[in-house]
């Protein structure tokens, strides 16, 4: 069983920076891709970041590219997001997610079955 607790939400101004931590409470985290998918109002949930469990390679999508960092710490079982000249259009719901062990496609969101809670990212113009 996974567990996923997101931490580091709030309010900032646009230009701002937050950086947001995931604490996964799971064996074989170190054997799991895992990813930040976030909802903003009325849309879907897509994901803008993901990192690979076998060689650390990242994605992010085209919006958050260049602005964004996503890390792990394996031996704390936590997944940062370091995000960086935040825009409004970033207000989101932001949540955590992970893979089955070993997956492949780490870049495809439709093999992250298990989510977080949430953390509520609200950026003022």
């Amino acid at each position: 069983q996974v567990r996923l607790v997101e931490s580091g939400g709030g309010l900032v101004q646009a230009g701002g920076s937050l950086r947001l931590s995931c604490a996964a409470s799971t064996v074989a985290f170190s054997k799991r891709n895992m990813g930040w998918f976030r909802q903003a109002e009325g849309k879907e949930r897509e994901l803008v970041a993901a990192i690979n469990w076998s060689d650390d390679s990242t994605f992010y999508v085209d919006s958050v590219k260049g602005r964004s960092t996503i890390s792990r710490d394996n031996a704390q079982n936590t997944l940062y997001l370091q995000m960086n000249n935040l825009k409004p259009e970033d207000t989101a719901v932001y949540y955590c997610a992970a893979s089955y062990v070993t997956a492949d496609n780490y870049d495809d969101r439709n093999q992250y079955r298990t989510f977080g809670q949430g953390t509520q990212v609200t950026v003022s113009s």
